[in-house]
């Protein structure tokens, strides 16, 4: 087997997948009021909660190994986001489904870090943003600030 031609720097490269998962969930925090949370978040606090068709973009950042050409293989971070996203949000009720929204709001910013925790396992320190559209026009990042 021939060895690659070593070189002094590995290319930085950024690698990205989407993919789309369908949930519900209701804006509604344990920290306030009925009628607070009513106030702040308005319709999104509906008692019977509301569904989105979100998309989530998994980026990675990290040196291309001279042997494959790859950060990761995309057919493991295909396997990777189907374990730490899709399989638990997927078609579920965020609110009641899902154990880390018992104490935190479903807001689009926290699934945004709920995901990246899910992902980091997963990747370690090749993960370098989650974004998460929860509409065409309602989009979150996190980067791991604060970790």
């Amino acid at each position: 087997m021939a060895e690659p031609k070593e070189t002094k720097t590995k290319p930085i490269v950024y690698l990205q997948r989407s993919e789309t998962f369908s949930a519900c969930h209701r804006l509604h925090s344990p920290y306030l009021t009925d009628h607070e949370n009513s106030s702040v978040f308005g319709k999104c606090n509906n008692p019977h909660g509301h569904g989105h068709n979100y998309k989530v973009e998994v980026t990675l950042r990290g040196p291309v190994d001279p042997v494959t050409g790859m950060v990761l293989n995309v057919v493991d971070l295909k396997k990777y986001i189907e374990e730490a996203i899709m399989s638990i949000l997927d078609h579920k009720n965020i609110d009641k489904e899902v154990p880390f929204f018992k104490d935190h709001v479903s807001s689009l910013e926290n699934i945004a870090v709920f995901i990246w925790q899910g992902m980091k396992e997963k990747v370690g320190e090749l993960l370098y943003e989650i974004r998460v559209h929860e509409t065409e026009k309602n989009v979150g990042w996190y980067r791991g600030e604060n970790e």
